[in-house]
């Protein structure tokens, strides 16, 4: 939270400073190097659940869409601008991009599963100097909503951390490896929003998320079955 708070305040500063053309060159960069990220963390899945992968992000979607996630993040960051009397027009694209890059990935969960078992913390002080780092093109780029994604990132680290305290048999390799595809896929959709080659609803896609964690456990509990069946019969 510290860094992206520097961070942001930095890429705050430099918006100031930077002419249009450039800012918009920043623009695709990042949006090049957003879809980069995103292609690796969807290339670290075992093409073995490749259909688990599509069936969470479809399943997610359909939910996101039903529930109106898009709406109710929109309208959570509307009321989070009146009441901090800010005017900005990306502010909530800004908070929720900020949010989905810094808090889905691997580093984020392996980190605060770490920490949570183990207490070490040289991973997460690792993402913290990357995300202060990136926090500064983005908040140049989006503005101050990105300083902003420090409260879910509070929220969704911590208690990963906390959970992972309190049940440490839920995160398995497979699951994180599920979630982090998932991730990998919004974030692409993020670089594609970016980069202005189409309209994708990431919002309404982040019930997948949750989705990818049930699939990976059926995935364990049907491996499980299989092991069990095929050693009885030996």
């Amino acid at each position: 939270m510290a860094t992206v708070t520097v961070g942001s305040l930095l890429g705050l500063m430099l918006q100031n400073i930077l002419d249009p053309d450039l800012q918009a060159m920043v623009f695709q960069a990042i949006g090049l190097a957003t879809l980069v990220i995103g292609m690796r963390m969807c290339l670290q899945l075992d093409g073995r659940y490749l259909l688990g992968f599509i069936f969470s992000l479809m399943i997610g979607a359909i939910i996101g869409q039903w529930l109106g996630v898009d709406t109710l993040l929109a309208n959570s960051s509307e009321a989070l601008k009146a009441t901090m009397s800010i005017e900005s027009s990306l502010f909530s694209e800004g908070l929720v991009t900020a949010f989905i890059l810094f808090c889905v990935g691997s580093m984020t969960i392996v980190g605060a599963i770490e920490e949570g078992i183990e207490g070490k913390r040289e991973l997460l002080y690792a993402k913290s100097l990357l995300d202060g780092i990136s926090s500064i093109a983005f908040a140049a780029t989006y503005g101050i909503g990105v300083l902003f994604s420090i409260l879910p990132m509070l929220i969704f680290q911590g208690g990963l951390t906390v959970l992972a305290r309190k049940a440490r048999a839920l995160f398995t390799p497979h699951m994180i490896d599920m979630i982090t595809a998932v991730g990998g896929a919004l974030i692409i959709g993020i670089g594609i929003r970016l980069l202005g080659l189409g309209q994708i609803n990431v919002e309404n896609l982040l019930p997948s998320l949750l989705v990818a964690v049930a699939v990976a456990r059926l995935n364990e509990w049907l491996a499980q079955r299989r092991a069990t069946s095929s050693s009885d019969s030996d």
